[in-house]
């Protein structure tokens, strides 16, 4: 019972619904589909607006984008440059550098150089060192006749070098080799005579003393020994002269 009047109930709430709607005019409807057309026309028109200007910004950043790989190019190649000139300029630096040193030292062969010889500092002038080493080479390859001439001419081209006293001091030597005592002790003598105080002094006494006891001239060389030990006491060459002393009989 209940069922069936709840049932009647329904019926009669439809009726009085769909009589309701019967009532609304038909132009309604109309006007609500034209809003609703113009609606999705003007979204439509507003997403085609969008979607150009979203196309015009990706061409924009695509063209940025094109730029600034072109320009990172661009900076990668002026940079290549630039490391190159930095190197081509460290080379040509280095090169004059070079230039400059083997020119000064080119220039420094043509120019006097303070030199020390035996202990003894003095001016040395182009050419002499080398001449000096040339005569003393010949005289230590046993070619003594040469390196004879070769100090007499290097004595006579260079008088105030400070090779002097030392190359009198071979050229007695070399002499000495060629069994020319006389001259070889006329050399030593001279040695002696002009550089008293020179190391080679001493040793130039020794070298005569040796030759006056080659030649059997004892008391000469004893004399001469005496005079080493008492002008140059202390040195090694005095040493060596006293223990001759003591050998002559």
């Amino acid at each position: 019972m209940t069922h069936r009047f709840s049932w009647l109930r329904f019926a009669a709430a439809a009726c009085v619904a769909g009589t309701a709607f019967a009532a609304v005019p038909a132009h309604a409807g109309i006007f609500d589909d034209d809003q609703a057309r113009q609606a999705i026309l003007d979204l439509r028109s507003k997403t085609d607006s969008l979607s150009s200007q979203l196309s015009a910004a990706q061409r924009t950043i695509l063209d940025q984008s094109n730029r600034l790989d072109q320009l990172n190019q661009q900076v990668a190649t002026l940079r290549g440059q630039n490391e190159d000139m930095a190197n081509q300029l460290t080379t040509l630096q280095k090169q004059q550098k070079d230039y400059y040193t083997d020119l000064d030292t080119r220039l420094k062969k043509f120019e006097p150089q303070q030199q020390t010889v035996d202990g003894v500092q003095g001016e040395v002038q182009p050419g002499e060192t080398e001449s000096f080493n040339a005569a003393s080479q010949q005289f230590r390859s046993g070619d003594f006749k040469n390196a004879a001439a070769s100090f007499r001419s290097f004595i006579s081209k260079y008088p105030n070098s400070p090779y002097q006293p030392t190359a009198q001091y071979w050229l007695g030597n070399a002499l000495y080799a060629l069994r020319d005592y006389k001259g070889s002790t006329a050399v030593w003598q001279g040695v002696v005579a002009k550089y008293p105080q020179h190391p080679r002094a001493p040793e130039a006494l020794l070298a005569i003393a040796n030759n006056q006891l080659e030649q059997g001239q004892k008391a000469a060389a004893k004399k001469t020994l005496e005079q080493i030990v008492a002008q140059y006491a202390g040195s090694d060459v005095a040493q060596s002269a006293q223990s001759k002393l003591s050998q002559i009989k």
